[in-house]
């Protein structure tokens, strides 16, 4: 199993976007755009595929750690960090009918129009 390999298991287990993986770098003071870690999770076969060294891969764990469990002097609860990313994800659910969600979409501030061929609104 290679670096990227891990890195792209771990950014689906833990359903990070890029940004989110910048942001884990910058804790730990390693830059790194958006397009070098596209090629990361690229196919290996792909023209712009990049091999993940270990100092990327040491780097993410390292800011993975502090993101998580907090600095020493500012701890965390990682299952608090988790379940909070957790919340952010999900929708309200929907219990009303098509008909009712179709209904609050409708903009009752306009006025019904009056159609030339006597068509009824």
């Amino acid at each position: 199993m290679t670096n990227n390999d891990v890195f792209k298991k771990l950014r689906v287990a833990l359903k990070f976007r890029d940004e989110d993986i910048i942001d884990i770098l910058a804790l730990v003071d390693f830059k790194i755009s958006k397009s070098e870690l596209g090629a990361f999770f690229r196919k290996e076969d792909h023209p712009n595929y990049m091999e993940c060294g270990d100092q990327v891969l040491r780097n993410f764990l390292n800011g993975l750690v502090i993101h998580l469990r907090g600095t020493k002097e500012n701890p965390k609860n990682p299952g608090d960090v988790l379940l909070g990313q957790q919340k952010l994800e999900k929708k309200p659910e929907q219990d009303k009918s098509f008909k009712a969600r179709q209904l609050k979409k409708v903009d009752r501030a306009v006025p019904n129009v009056k159609y030339k061929n006597k068509k009824k609104s």
